[in-house]
């Protein structure tokens, strides 16, 4: 399992009050993005990405990790839920990669690259691949469990 060094950390946790800020224009983004794909869009409640409940629920969920990141302890039930959903959606570990070639780019079309640096995506990069090992081992463990 992937973990992000200390100095992503540092960076992440001092990004969060951009992502206070901003996580609604940079989650808004990242699905614009991430919706080229039909078959990853198809997997999504689109009534939700209309109403705009998951982009703010997403940009919730980032500004949590973002200010607990070294505290996971602390997201147990958030990561626990968010596992939930994605068992129900049919998310699968190769999805992952569409979502990290969608969020980091956002992240530098929304703040620009002055503020979201290359320093600053790959410290984004690495928290983002850390938290996804730690929901695709806990996905693994609830598909087998349901079949």
């Amino acid at each position: 399992m992937r973990t992000a060094s200390e100095h992503a950390r540092t960076i992440v946790k001092s990004t969060a009050p951009l992502i206070e800020a901003r996580g609604l224009e940079i989650t808004t983004a990242m699905y614009k993005r991430l919706f080229q794909n039909e078959d990853v869009k198809a997997m999504f409640d689109q009534a939700a990405q209309e109403s705009g409940e998951q982009p703010r629920r997403l940009a919730n969920a980032i500004l949590a990790y973002a200010k607990n990141i070294d505290k996971l302890e602390n997201l147990g039930p958030a990561v626990s839920r968010m596992v939930q959903r994605h068992v129900d959606c049919g998310v699968k570990a190769e999805h992952y990669p569409y979502v990290a070639e969608a969020l980091l780019p956002a992240i530098r079309d929304v703040v620009g690259a002055d503020v979201a640096t290359d320093e600053v995506l790959a410290a984004w990069g690495e928290a983002y691949w850390m938290l996804a090992d730690i929901l695709i081992a806990a996905e693994a463990e609830a598909y087998a469990e349901a079949a």
